[in-house]
């Protein structure tokens, strides 16, 4: 919490003195809003089986850059396209393990008390295309928005990490997971400050990855804030 309270004032503190040197410069009647993003979230699992829990708190940074392109004469609505990265961790209690053929193995920890950590992570190369709405002016830098769209992501690296009864063990580049992962995605805000959603559309795992026989049919749900930088 410590770290995500200064990486908030450095956000704040950057567009404070970047909107002063905006009202500095001349009037641009093709004035865009292209943006650096930086989010943070609070990640939930949906479709989850009765037996499946989340614990604790699961977090997710983002950042990215998106480019905006204007396609009406007032310009403040358009299409941006962007490029971000994406780091999420879930905290539940789906065991990943390996056999005893060193082959990646799913099962649910039914006892809370054998265990103090159990989570799985994946870290994403981002594609974001969004629809556009804002309240800007070519002098106004303060505005209301709501950008609505849809985000790609390739799945870098996925880790999983466990400590409790069964030993601590952590496994990475896990097979199991789907490579792509997609969804909606919602920023609704004025100024600096936005609520951010994002809903997944496809699983987190692969149509091969099952426990018991059943596919893990989950997604990523997450909520928080997005920080847009001019």
């Amino acid at each position: 919490m410590k770290n995500l309270f200064f990486i908030v004032l450095f956000i704040l503190g950057f567009q404070c003195v970047f909107s002063q040197e905006v009202q500095n410069k001349a009037v641009d009647s093709l004035y865009k809003e292209d943006h650096f993003y930086i989010g943070i979230t609070y990640n939930l699992l949906g479709s989850i089986p009765n037996d499946l829990k989340q614990s604790g708190f699961s977090s997710g940074f983002h950042l990215g850059y998106i480019k905006d392109m204007p396609i009406n004469q007032n310009r403040n609505v358009s299409i941006g396209i962007g490029i971000g990265y994406s780091a999420n961790s879930f905290n539940q209690n789906l065991l990943v393990n390996k056999d005893n053929s060193r082959n990646f193995e799913y099962s649910i920890l039914t006892d809370s008390d054998t265990y103090s950590k159990n989570k799985f992570s994946m870290h994403l190369v981002e594609l974001p295309i969004e629809f556009r709405w804002r309240t800007s002016t070519v002098a106004n830098y303060d505005f209301w928005r709501i950008y609505t769209g849809f985000k790609l992501g390739y799945v870098l690296a996925s880790t999983t990490k466990h400590v409790g009864d069964l030993g601590a063990f952590k496994y990475n580049n896990v097979s199991g997971f789907n490579d792509f992962q997609y969804g909606l995605t919602l920023s609704v805000g004025y100024g600096t400050w936005n609520l951010h959603l994002y809903y997944a559309l496809n699983p987190i795992f692969s149509s091969d990855t099952k426990i018991n026989g059943n596919k893990i049919d989950i997604n990523a749900i997450k909520v928080g804030l997005m920080f847009y930088i001019l």
